[in-house]
């Protein structure tokens, strides 16, 4: 059986991925500095893999 890439993440797996505090996190989606995320109807946010990744591109630096 073949198991699919997760395309949803929680929060937690978010913090626990890029090493920062959820207050920070947090503050970065308040003031439009996150990665896109959905607010569900249950009030639970999710943070898609795809913007997630093209979020982490946007920090890439070439060597120097």
């Amino acid at each position: 059986m073949t198991t699919r890439p997760k395309t949803l993440l929680t929060i937690a797996e978010v913090l626990d991925e890029i090493d920062v505090p959820k207050s920070t996190f947090y503050r970065w989606l308040n003031t439009g500095r996150g990665p896109r995320s959905l607010k569900l109807p249950n009030g639970k946010r999710k943070v898609r893999r795809c913007d997630l990744d093209a979020w982490l591109t946007t920090f890439e630096q070439t060597a120097a």
